[in-house]
């Protein structure tokens, strides 16, 4: 059997330990200027910690935004943990960097998305329910697009 590098693992890694690093320094001095984060990851992913009602209300995969209202961020190397409002009710998420779906902070047009074997070969994932963002503040419109980075151009 050859062996071969396998360049898409590669990135994940890199692409997950760029959103470490970010986070690491978000926790250190807090959001700079006017950046902000839209996280979306798999609520079933064995390691998320969230409220029941959140997993039934977001059955798939959520959406959260980092940007005025959020406490207790606390990151490592498996994941972070924060508080964040959900229409004046806060609650404690922990997210580990595997359940990552996007990550994206608009106000630079910066944006990650992690694929999954089922996206790349095509199979319908549509059946899961659209997540709507869980919004921390009244959110405006971001300004522009942000770039996806996409692993598919690495793959064969």
């Amino acid at each position: 059997m050859q062996r071969s590098i396998d360049y898409g693992n590669l990135m994940h890694r890199a692409m997950r330990s760029l959103i470490q690093e970010v986070l690491n320094d978000v926790e250190a001095n807090g959001l700079p200027g006017e950046h902000h984060f839209f996280i979306t990851f798999d609520t079933h992913h064995p390691e998320v910690n969230i409220a029941d009602w959140l997993v039934d209300r977001y059955p798939g995969e959520m959406t959260v935004v980092m940007q005025h209202w959020y406490e207790n961020l606390h990151v490592t190397d498996k994941g972070f943990e924060v508080t964040l409002n959900f229409g004046d009710a806060p609650e404690r998420l922990y997210i580990p960097y595997d359940a990552i779906k996007t990550f994206v902070d608009p106000s630079v047009e910066f944006g990650l998305r992690f694929e999954t074997q089922d996206e790349e070969e095509g199979e319908d994932v549509s059946d899961e329910a659209e997540a709507p963002l869980a919004e921390v503040e009244p959110e405006e419109e971001p300004k522009k697009e942000a770039d996806v980075v996409s692993l598919d151009s690495f793959r064969r």
